[in-house]
């Protein structure tokens, strides 16, 4: 490994490095918390908790089920279409305890997009919200899907109160288009029937695949990223080595997770690190419901919180936010996009509490980085690599940066994936010499803080000048009247490419000429956006990512320069 500038930026009770191969796959490990926190509460959805003993207990029969009624066998795919209900950790811990490997798969989907994720993976079977059957009615015969299991949002509610947010769904709120899959099983019917059967736990070692996790296709085609039972545990011990700084005591912290389980944030920090560490995880099933995400809210202590820069921001301009008791938490952590600096301000303000900004990819497990949660906070930063993640900055000729210059964010550890399903070609090109090549124009401090500037295929050319989305958006977030801002280049006759930040606007009453005032004090003039566009919303993701490409495509189809 390279020299490590980060090293001595550390909080002293942070270990260099981390034990990788404690565990031999997912299975090993949350046996291992099964019987340490059985007892104690796992997950909670809609007023229903179940423990860490019944999530073993149910996860077992689904995997039987998958194993002796489905014939499943070890490495074929499953995929799994849910948002946060207490179904997904079930079908999850399942699948991967019969051998598959999970294909986590956005419940939003479009049937084109479903279709080429079920297409590329090979997957066999899926898990899905009766929500969305009518999209993979639509292109199943396009796929190698033989088995539908099918469930509805208040099946693990049980009692009087499941059936009746089943029928309000489905008849009241309409939210259930016909369709027809004959072949399709209930959920509900699968557990009963895995439960007739003794799981037969097949070998699994530390190399196998355990998820292929699509890439959200924010900059191109959606590839599936594999990832190995070790780069999840291992990825896992090198989070609870960062948490070591932290007050959290394991089986004692209530987790918030608004971000959706098959995302991968969500996915390591809400589907597996509570396990680790015996946490009970509050599903928040519909978080852009603000008024009732508050509401949620209010009702439990809650310790840790995650989310991206939207979702905080959301929850700051949401009423009622300021009454919640945040005396409790312990962590809050950012991923997924930059966090900006008025809204990491705020959330002090209000919270007393501060973000802590985090930096990873799919492709990592994702961890890659972390700001110290306590002293040492950096804000604008990404903070530093956690133990046992090497890190370079590279030129385009593959050339190490001197500290302060700019360059890709290349690394290696234990997260790093093995490669893209069935893309050779693509899985070479994004390597150099064992490192990972992130696509992340990145700066280091001399004391080892990584400051992200710009996705490399997100970056403007103005005459010449590379300008960095993010910074753009930082500048014009600060002002009072902002609510949210993207900013993409546009075709320029004389500099190549121009600024354009579209806003929508906290207050009706902000102007275009007032914002470009705002960004002249703040930015060097070709940095500055030569065109403003107010709108009402941006296109965003489902865990709320600003999608600078779609924005990038509207733009193209209106408006010519």
């Amino acid at each position: 490994m390279t020299e490590q500038p980060w090293l001595k930026s550390y909080p002293a009770n942070v270990p260099q490095h981390v034990d990788a191969d404690k565990y031999q796959s997912i299975p090993d490990l949350f046996a291992e918390s099964r019987a340490k926190y059985g007892d104690r509460p796992a997950y909670e959805n809609m007023g229903k908790m179940i423990t860490f003993e019944e999530l073993g207990k149910l996860s077992d029969d689904f995997a039987s089920y998958l194993q002796h009624d489905l014939k499943l066998k070890k490495g074929d795919k499953i995929a799994i279409q849910l948002p946060n209900v207490l179904q997904n950790p079930i079908a999850m811990y399942g699948a991967l305890k019969a051998g598959l490997t999970v294909v986590n798969t956005n419940p939003l989907y479009t049937p084109a997009e479903m279709k080429h994720q079920f297409v590329d993976s090979e997957a066999k079977a899926i898990v899905i919200l009766s929500n969305f059957a009518h999209n993979l009615e639509e292109i199943i015969e396009e796929t190698a899907i033989e088995h539908v299991i099918i469930t509805q949002l208040g099946d693990l509610i049980g009692g009087v109160k499941g059936g009746l947010v089943n029928f309000v769904v489905k008849y009241v709120k309409k939210m259930v288009p016909a369709f027809s899959l004959p072949q399709a099983v209930s959920f509900k019917d699968a557990l009963n029937l895995g439960s007739q059967h003794t799981l037969v736990p097949p070998k699994i070692v530390a190399e196998d695949l355990a998820f292929l996790q699509y890439t959200g296709g924010t900059t191109g085609v959606s590839k599936g990223a594999m990832l190995t039972h070790r780069n999840l545990t291992g990825n896992l011990q090198q989070i609870e080595a960062w948490l070591a700084q932290s007050d959290l005591k394991n089986g004692e912290e209530i987790f918030i997770a608004a971000l959706p389980l098959y995302h991968i944030f969500a996915l390591n920090a809400h589907a597996l690190l509570p396990a680790k560490i015996g946490a009970k995880n509050i599903l928040i099933t519909n978080p852009r419901d603000m008024k009732g995400f508050v509401k949620e809210l209010k009702k439990h202590p809650f310790t840790l919180i995650t989310g991206v820069n939207t979702l905080f921001n959301g929850l700051l301009n949401t009423p009622g936010f300021e009454e919640i008791d945040h005396k409790k938490v312990k962590v809050a952590l950012a991923g997924g996009m930059a966090l900006q600096r008025a809204v990491f301000d705020k959330w002090e303000q209000i919270t007393g509490n501060k973000i802590a900004e985090a930096y990873g990819l799919t492709e990592t497990s994702p961890a890659l980085c972390i700001n110290p949660l306590k002293d040492g906070n950096r804000v604008g930063t990404i903070g530093l690599p956690i133990p046992d993640t090497d890190v370079k900055l590279l030129d385009d000729d593959g050339n190490e940066v001197a500290p302060g210059e700019k360059g890709e964010l290349c690394t290696k550890g234990p997260q790093v994936f093995v490669g893209y399903w069935n893309r050779p070609e693509e899985t070479e090109k994004c390597f150099i010499n064992g490192y990972f090549k992130t696509g992340d124009i990145a700066t280091m401090d001399e004391d080892g803080y990584v400051r992200i500037v710009d996705r490399k295929k997100e970056m403007i050319l103005v005459s010449g000048f590379n300008v960095y989305p993010n910074e753009v958006e930082d500048a014009i977030a600060c002002h009072p009247k902002v609510l949210e801002v993207g900013v993409i280049g546009v075709p320029d006759s004389k500099s190549t490419e121009a600024v354009k930040a579209y806003v929508v606007a906290k207050d009706a009453s902000l102007t275009e000429d007032e914002l470009k005032t705002h960004c002249k004090d703040l930015l060097t003039g070709y940095k500055c956006p030569k065109y403003i566009a107010f709108t009402d919303e941006l296109p965003k993701s489902n865990v709320g990512k600003i999608l600078r490409r779609i924005l990038k495509e509207k733009d193209a189809e209106t408006n010519s320069y």
